[in-house]
């Protein structure tokens, strides 16, 4: 008797088999075979020889502020990339002003759409950080929740409360926080860098700390995003992640000072990282520094990288393309042999997972079936043009086939 399958996908070149072309069989939702020949499905996906993935993960989108560069014009952004990132506390007030047009409905639609373009690239899985303040209220997380609902059978969307303005700072957003995870928001956010003194920073983290212990919430948080080598709340959340026991549930999102610690306090912040077990999120491409990505992987840091922005008072480029995200730290990070191709891709996928604590994420027999069929055989070529994928499988069902010819008239 035959075997049969939702979903077989035909002729697919793995990374964990690169010479030698299986089929993939789908079947409740999940991945149930892998092998170089099986029965039949009732739908059939031929790869051609090229190569099929594990669906794409971007670990941090702030999605309430997607497509608003036009409303609040380009001072912020010019602020955020000069003078080695010392503006850019300067650049996260001038482009708060946004947040006094915020409303629902116009959020709901430009998340909707960078949501749907990541849906097109392959990317099933998303941390949405959404300003949770005085100014913001509650407007993005409501649009968010909203979407995330809307996609729930097709995407993980984990949405994070974020005090962008800070807590201290912005007396009285722990408690639009603590309203947001009672609506039903998945991570606590924070940023406690941008607050004026260490004590301060320290408090933030203590509070926010206290929302994600009484609802058992993971942490995901923005540390030391400007080039001062005197910022040190990514120490601040490993020292507390540990004292907590909150080893695994934590994510440092940028830590951009890294960049110019001295290399003793780095070997030292790394320690503490791994006995953390502290994810770090770098976005290389949308502020002139960036982590040390290269040595924290080599130290067995989980390091992931993420979109950030799409047009907004921060970064006016973005397609929701983690391709081109992992194209452009290639050239940032100088990581272009293969195997870095291979890490960088790691960093877009597996990785990026690991951080945002993904269950059953992965190209294996009894993972959730999210998958991409690439038009390209390797990395090297995957990374080289960054199409979008043949077909994207999203829990088990082919959401998204990609059909583009070019027709030449010589």
């Amino acid at each position: 008797m035959v075997e049969e399958f939702d979903i077989v996908v035909r002729n697919a070149k793995t990374r964990f088999s690169p010479d030698k072309l299986l089929d993939i069989g789908i079947r409740d939702g999940k991945v149930a075979e892998i092998s170089s020949k099986i029965g039949r499905g009732e739908v059939e996906v031929d790869a051609g020889g090229n190569l099929v993935t594990e669906s794409f993960v971007n670990p941090h989108l702030h999605m309430c502020k997607v497509y608003t560069l036009q409303m609040i014009g380009e001072d912020a952004l010019k602020l955020y990339q000069e003078h080695e990132m010392g503006s850019t506390m300067s650049a996260i007030e001038l482009a708060s002003m946004v947040k006094e047009k915020y409303h629902e409905s116009w959020i709901y639609e430009n998340a909707r759409k960078a949501l749907m373009l990541g849906l097109k690239h392959g990317v099933l899985h998303f941390r949405a950080f959404v300003d949770t303040d005085t100014k913001a209220k509650l407007e993005g997380i409501k649009a968010l929740l909203k979407l995330k609902d809307e996609f729930k059978d097709i995407v993980d969307l984990q949405v994070v409360a974020f005090p962008q303005d800070g807590v201290l700072r912005d007396p009285g957003s722990e408690e639009w926080v603590r309203k947001a995870i009672e609506m039903g928001a998945d991570i606590v956010g924070g940023i406690p860098w941008i607050e004026y003194t260490d004590e301060d920073s320290r408090k933030h983290i203590d509070m926010m700390f206290d929302i994600a212990k009484e609802h058992d919430r993971d942490v995901a948080m923005l540390v030391d995003d400007a080039g001062d080598p005197g910022l040190k709340t990514t120490e601040m959340l490993a020292v507390k992640t540990i004292k907590e026991k909150w080893t695994g549930r934590v994510a440092a999102c940028h830590a951009r000072a890294m960049a110019v610690y001295p290399e003793p306090y780095f070997r030292k912040l790394v320690a503490l990282l791994k006995q953390a077990g502290m994810g770090i999120v770098s976005d290389p491409h949308t502020g002139p520094l960036h982590a040390k990505v290269l040595e924290l992987l080599r130290e067995g840091v989980p390091v992931a990288l993420g979109q950030d922005d799409i047009a907004d008072a921060y970064y006016p480029y973005g397609r929701n393309s983690m391709l081109e995200i992992a194209f452009l730290a290639s050239h940032l990070l100088w990581a272009m042999t293969l195997r870095e191709m291979d890490q960088l891709y790691d960093m877009i996928t597996v990785n990026a997972a690991k951080v945002m604590g993904l269950k059953d994420y992965g190209m294996r027999v009894g993972c959730k079936a999210n998958l991409v069929v690439l038009k390209t055989k390797s990395v090297y070529e995957a990374l080289t043009y960054q199409d979008v994928p043949a077909c994207v499988i999203g829990r088990g069902k082919l959401i998204v086939e990609n059909e583009f010819k070019t027709t030449y008239h010589l």
